[in-house]
């Protein structure tokens, strides 16, 4: 299912934050090959929104952060 568009990326980020909590529980010993897949899938759109840090935060009018 997907989300709304007014609430996209604040469910995304939920979403996200219990699959970090998972990893950081050591969840993720024992993966269906779907979930090993969707977790392959997290790291290369997390890697492209890094990519992509600067151009979003001049968009959303953010300081750029000086990691």
């Amino acid at each position: 299912m997907s989300n709304l568009s007014y609430c996209r990326f604040q469910n995304t980020a939920r979403d996200l934050r219990d699959c970090l909590n998972a990893i950081e529980d050591g969840q993720i010993d024992d993966l269906s090959f779907e979930e090993f897949k969707g977790i392959q899938q997290i790291l290369q759109d997390c890697e492209t929104l890094m990519f992509m840090k600067e151009e979003i935060e001049d968009e959303i009018g953010v300081e750029p952060s000086r990691n």
